[in-house]
């Protein structure tokens, strides 16, 4: 079973997170940018991370945060080594920042893209993302376990698992997924990014997807696909309701549904190696300002977000142990490059 990635982290209201967690010694605020400040996205277009990006560009832009322009970039070549490669060639230009997810760890580590997460200057945690397991909703399943039966049931590898490209996170959970269906495979077909996979499920091109919520709320909500659980240890806390009759927190946890299975995904922001206490100091500044937006609660609240922020020290520790954990899961899979 996939323990839970938030190590000591304590949730906490994102309110509180950004005036606690993001407080910096004024001291340090004597420096911000003389140019356009590149926004890397290590994804594709449509997932998780670009939407949480450009997001920021345009709450950003909307409050006037920033003197010069915030430029959103893709770059999901190699499973997001190109933009973390670029970032590393950047390591003197504090005018580059990057929005990560787990590829963080699970690129180098499973394709040797000669890339580290210490290549760069850790900034903030902005949240942990969830992990929904997500059907066709002209399918009959209801429950998680419905599900797992008839994957139990079926031929091996009949049924079709869609993700995020190749030995990443979706396709890790798929791993530890396949550890409660009886020996049996699914049949993983990796996309660019999560809103193509969650296109790909409306088709029935593919049987499930481990999306996101924010990466599949809109066909939810359009009643083209059904969650059938949510790979946390405990039901989201958010309880507006998103469809007619359901809210996030209606969704019970997988080990709920029989299936014990655990795994959330960083959402962060990085910047350059090479930059200062005072460079640094400005982009948590800016996400201090963000956060305390009423856009971003919103935004939290849209995307079922565990609103766990960390800086400095905590936030450091946390990428150790993260890496670590992430190394053994692949190992577990057969995922390493090594192996």
């Amino acid at each position: 079973m996939i323990r839970r990635e938030m190590s000591k982290a304590k949730t906490i209201a994102a309110a509180l997170a950004a005036s606690a967690c993001l407080t910096s010694p004024t001291w340090a605020q004597s420096w911000e940018p003389t140019k356009p400040v590149t926004l890397v996205i290590p994804a594709g277009t449509g997932g998780g991370a670009d939407q949480m990006a450009r997001f920021i560009q345009g709450v950003v832009q909307k409050h006037n945060l920033m003197k010069q322009p915030l430029i959103v970039i893709n770059k999901a070549g190699g499973a997001g080594a190109e933009g973390f490669l670029e970032m590393k060639a950047s390591a003197s230009d504090p005018h580059k920042i990057t929005i990560t997810l787990s590829n963080l760890f699970t690129t180098p580590l499973g394709t040797g893209s000669p890339f580290n997460w210490k290549d760069m200057k850790p900034v903030a945690m902005l949240a942990l993302d969830q992990f929904v397991l997500w059907v066709n909703s002209e399918k009959p399943y209801k429950t998680a376990k419905e599900y797992i039966d008839a994957v139990k049931a079926g031929d091996d590898r009949q049924f079709k698992m869609g993700g995020t490209g190749s030995k990443q996170e979706d396709q890790i959970v798929t791993a530890a997924i396949e550890q409660q269906t009886g020996g049996k495979k699914f049949t993983y077909v990796p996309y660019s990014g999560g809103g193509q996979v969650a296109v790909q499920l409306v088709g029935n091109h593919v049987d499930s997807t481990v999306n996101n919520p924010i990466e599949a709320v809109g066909q939810w909500r359009a009643g083209q696909l059904r969650p059938l659980c949510i790979f946390d240890a405990q039901r989201s806390t958010y309880t507006t309701k998103v469809t007619d009759k359901e809210a996030w927190s209606d969704i019970p946890t997988c080990k709920e549904s029989g299936l014990p299975v655990e795994y959330q995904m960083l959402r962060g922001i990085f910047t350059t190696k090479n930059a200062t206490p005072a460079q640094v100091n400005f982009y948590v500044e800016l996400l201090k300002k963000v956060m305390a937006t009423p856009d971003w609660k919103e935004f939290m609240e849209k995307g079922a977000f565990n609103q766990t922020v960390m800086t400095g020290a905590d936030y450091e520790k946390w990428l150790v142990s993260a890496e670590t954990l992430h190394s053994d899961l692949m190992k577990k899979a057969g995922f390493l490059a090594t192996q």
